[in-house]
């Protein structure tokens, strides 16, 4: 036996390791620890964490040949179990058993079963990691700390039940005797859910637990500082907000898992695909994580048996051409066995199968329906294999779940959708919740809000999940800086970078002011990393493309870098950063700093679109560097660079060129070349607004001149804010000659806003601004309010604003004469906010429009608003439609209006009103000298109403029309009324 294995050594080595995983060389320890052959200090010898697998393997080998030929003949047989056909059946001995025979012992203790049972207990278990987890902590045995530990991401489910074997026989027997009886247990309920489910069969309930461990593990935790540290999803995560496009009742409502995967909001019911868009840190890909993990414990989607998610950005790395069956079961979880009967199973039931894609912006194909493939097991590209999937050609009926940047979802992918979602990031009220979740010490919480709450700016960059992590992790420094600091997106990045450095500095205290140069080559090694990887899409790193870079050891340990679980690259040690914003900073980093990015990087960063497709397509932008310093994953690939990336990386680069950061480059880099850097980034700022500027058409006679912004020029404005450069926009903003902004359906939240405010307040002449249909909120109309000097009108609809924000508002615009109009169709208003519309209306006699349809108002806000109408003369249009004033809430306004010398239009559709505050309105008809348009569609008007009506229009020749659509009113009443006049519309 002996002699068998040392000529045999070579190929045991090879079958044991040529697949990467240390999965077979464990299970054949298993087996001889369960047989008495090794002891726990020899598993301890030949398992060496961080030692190469081959190096683990040999050592087994040396110590089973030192042990002599029984141990040799156990271990023969062990493989032979975990390897049948590895190795073929002329390698072993016919002397040898094919089976192992377990030592018998009389009344084994139930520490003994745990050792004697150790490879079936793994296999048991690994399906079932957290339901034993939960009796051992119900039972007192188990901390949630001793969970943690076992649950650590960089375990596989296999490995983590090894764990709580190893930390079980530790604790003793009645810890050992739980677990037994929990096994059993499951063993019991696996049978009965099999006989009650007879397409179930047993291989598929054992893959089925096996997948949902493996998800659970993948998803229970968040890194941070680069893996060292580990926070568990389920102690921090905070809703964001959800937003329904075109469904104005469900805007921003909280919504479960099984409600977003079904009807509601569908646009397309034939489709599968739901699809949850977002902007970068919006908190998409820890959204998607949270529906994995409850799916895994049994909290959620429970109609789907299977789940499989998917990272488009380690797809990318799939160079090979796959079927269905193997993209699913090589890049998810492998089938111990019975790998065609639950493919089959998947085939048969595709509506109990969900699959999941994180990251399709990330995907560096482009998204196309031109190769259509509609056999599961025909092998294709990656990128084929997945756009067929989302269109619904292969595996149709599977629901398929869709991350990605709102940039990257054309109208080729919308048509094969169900549905979108809008991730908003967080509400206030989520940014207090994250923040108190982050930090254990309540009075700590308290004081990282009361910092926000002083610094509006910082509070806006909040409602992005990724900023309001990096806010709470680097908390001290935040409290350290003093109020207002802290306003723009460089500055709270540039506060990480300190904080990373501080974490992993063996002295800590203060870092001086030297902290940048200190690290330099640091910031160098992976700021080259960064910026390569942005201009090919490339997120995930090899070892060779980062010693290119001469990222070292110890650059890694910073923590900006985690690993990367990379399934085509199962041998290599590959990493991706932190956080995809973390890359963009890097890389903006880098383009300063280093000596060989001159001005043409600059420029091209800042390249619009259009001109990015002309000049950039088929090339690629790391020809920017000087080309013996570009390495192997610019070379290999002719990708154009994504533009939302390059965008962001733009707008880094405008904040560290800031005159602010000036002294911070000037021991790192030569400050001629930052300088230079710098008026070329202003350069190329100015060159894309007046770009802008020129594409306004010319207005339509009697129209105003209005410039419908694309969101390029909302990236520009955030560039100029970045950079605090006011004679930039300045500059920028006398040469912006229209009269209205249309910034509408622009993703707008309260970090656009701070830009747009800093840099519009330039503007010559007084314009309306329109930023209907975007994420405005409180914090966001707070921070428009330093433009509202030159804003004659306010569009807002639907953008989740509360009475809060009016107050506010109101308080600013009630002493500027300049504003005249308002819109606030669609937001979350109630009563409270009309005392503030009230007093403006008394305070304010040329104020023309105010438009609050679709809101929460009710008879007492009407009552309100109509104490401020007695005292108007100027207002023109008031709309109060789809609010809930009743005939009260309209007798009280007619009241304020009834000699209302300047009501042109009013608008009361949808607000329950009945005959007496029809008979109310008739008032207005009949005494007003100015009304043109009155509207009560939809309400609950009988004849009586009507007839009122009527009458009062015999008396006043101006109004052009009353509409009374959807009344009560039969239709021989209707078209009875319409031959009374014409200006009944029915």
């Amino acid at each position: 036996m002996t002699e068998l294995l040392l000529k045999r050594r070579a190929e045991i080595l090879h079958a044991l390791c040529s697949g990467g995983s240390v999965e077979h060389l464990e299970r054949v320890i298993d087996m001889l620890l369960a047989q008495g052959e090794l002891g726990w200090e020899d598993c301890q010898n030949v398992l060496v964490p961080g030692r190469a697998l081959y190096s683990n393997a040999r050592q087994l080998l040396d110590l089973v040949y030192t042990k002599g030929a029984d141990s040799c003949e156990l271990f023969f047989n062990a493989v032979k179990q975990v390897l049948p056909e590895a190795l073929g059946d002329t390698f072993f001995l016919s002397g040898c058993h094919s089976t192992l025979d377990y030592k018998e012992k009389p009344q084994r203790t139930s520490t003994e079963e745990l050792l004697t049972q150790r490879p079936d207990l793994v296999l048991k278990l690994q399906g079932c990691i957290d339901g034993a987890l939960r009796v051992l902590v119900e039972s007192g045995h188990f901390s949630p700390t001793d969970c943690d530990g076992i649950q650590l991401p960089i375990y596989t489910p296999s490995q983590q039940a090894r764990r709580l074997l190893d930390h079980v026989r530790s604790k003793g027997e009645s810890a050992s005797l739980v677990v037994l009886q929990y096994v059993q247990q499951s063993l019991e309920s696996e049978s009965s859910l099999e006989q009650t489910n007879p397409s179930l069969t047993k291989e598929f309930v054992k893959y089925q637990k096996k997948l949902r461990s493996s998800v659970s593990a993948q998803s229970r935790f968040l890194s941070t500082y680069g893996g060292t540290s580990h926070m568990p999803l389920d102690d921090i995560y905070t809703e964001v907000q959800m937003e329904l496009p075109n469904n104005s009742a469900d805007n921003y409502k909280s919504m479960g898992f099984e409600e977003i995967i079904g009807p509601v909001g569908s646009v397309n019911d034939d489709a599968d695909t739901v699809l949850a868009s977002g902007e970068a840190g919006s908190g998409k890909s820890t959204w998607l994580q949270r529906l994995h993990l409850l799916w895994s414990q049994g909290k959620a989607l429970q109609d789907f048996l299977l789940l499989f998610p998917f990272s488009c950005r380690r797809l990318n790395s799939e160079q090979r051409d796959l079927s269905v069956q193997e993209l699913l079961f090589q890049h998810c979880c492998w089938p111990d066995r019975g790998q065609e009967e639950i493919f089959q199973f998947i085939l048969d039931h595709p509506h109990l199968v969900l699959f999941t894609f994180d990251g399709l912006d990330e995907l560096k194909q482009s998204f196309a329906d031109e190769h259509r493939i509609c056999c599961p097991s025909q092998r294709a590209p990656v990128d084929v294999l997945l756009f067929n999937l989302i269109q619904g050609s292969l595996m149709k009926g599977v629901r398929k779940v869709v991350t990605s940047r709102p940039e990257a979802v054309g109208p080729a992918l919308k048509k094969h959708l169900h549905k979108e979602i809008h991730l908003k990031g967080f509400s206030l009220s989520g940014i207090d919740c994250f923040v108190r979740k982050h930090h254990s010490d309540p009075n700590e919480a308290a004081k990282v809000l009361e910092s926000l709450q002083a610094n509006t700016a910082l509070l806006g960059l909040c409602h992005s999940p990724v900023l309001c992590w990096i806010v709470s992790q680097c908390h001290k420094e935040l409290l350290g800086c003093g109020e207002g600091s802290l306003q723009t997106i460089t500055d709270v990045y540039l506060m990480i970078l300190q904080h990373f450095f501080q974490h992993h500095s063996t002295v800590k205290s203060a870092m001086g002011v030297n902290w940048l140069q200190e690290n330099l080559g640091t910031v160098l090694h992976l700021g080259q990393l960064a910026f390569e990887g942005i201009s090919n899409s490339s997120y995930i790193f090899s070892v060779t493309d980062m010693e290119t870079c001469g990222v070292t050891e110890s650059d890694i340990c910073m923590g900006f870098l985690i690993q990367s679980k990379d399934m085509s690259l199962a041998n290599s040690k590959c990493c991706e950063f932190l956080h995809i914003t973390l890359q963009c900073f890097l890389a903006a980093l880098f383009a300063i700093l280093s000596r060989n990015t001159g001005c043409s990087a600059i420029s091209k960063l800042f390249e619009l679109q259009e001109m990015k497709k002309k000049r950039l397509r088929g090339t690629c932008f790391g020809a920017c560097l000087n080309s013996t310093n570009i390495p192997n994953i610019v070379k290999e690939h002719s990708t154009m660079a994504e533009t939302p990336n390059l965008q962001i990386t733009a707008t880094f680069v405008s904040g560290l060129l800031s005159q602010r950061y000036q002294k911070l480059w000037i021991q790192c880099s030569s400050s001629v070349l930052v300088e230079k850097k710098t008026k070329q980034a202003e350069k190329c700022l100015s060159k894309g607004m007046q770009q802008h500027f020129r594409s306004i058409p010319q207005p339509v006679q009697g129209e105003k001149k209005s410039m419908h912004a694309m969101p390029e020029f909302v990236w520009l404005i955030k560039c100029i804010y970045e950079m605090q450069n006011s004679r930039l926009a300045k500059d920028a903003m006398s040469k912006l000659e229209a009269e209205h902004l249309k910034l509408t359906y622009c993703n707008i939240g309260p970090v656009e806003c701070t830009a747009l405010a800093y840099v519009l307040q330039h503007l010559k002449n007084p314009v309306g601004i329109q930023l209907d249909n975007n994420s405005v909120g409180d914090v966001g109309v707070e921070q428009l309010l330093p433009c509202m000097h030159i804003c004659n009108s306010l569009y807002l609809r639907n953008n989740n604003i509360t009475d809060e924000g009016i107050h506010k508002l109101i308080d600013k615009v009630i002493h500027l004469q300049n504003f005249q109009k308002i819109a606030l169709f669609n937001n979350r208003l109630t009563d409270a906010c009309t005392k503030h519309f009230s007093y403006l209306l008394k305070t304010r006699q040329n104020f023309l429009s105010l438009r609050l349809g679709n809101n929460n108002i009710t008879a007492e806000g009407a009552k309100q608003l109509a104490e401020g109408l007695k005292f108007n003369r100027s207002l023109q249009y008031l709309g109060l439609w789809g609010n809930k004033i009743g005939n009260e809430g309209a007798e009280a306004l007619a009241n304020a209006l009834e000699n209302s010398e300047s009501i042109v239009w009013l608008s009361l559709v949808g607000n329950g009103v009945g005959s007496a505050g029809a008979c109310a309105m008739s008032n207005i008809i009949r005494n007003s000298t100015s009304l043109e348009e009155l509207w009560l569609t939809e309400n609950c008007i009988t004849r009586t109403g009507v007839e009122s009506l009527t009458q009062a229009l015999k008396h006043n020749h101006h109004v052009k029309s009353v509409w009374l659509k959807n009344n009560d009113l039969t239709s021989a009443e209707i078209e009875e009324m319409q031959q009374t006049d014409s200006r009944l519309v029915f």
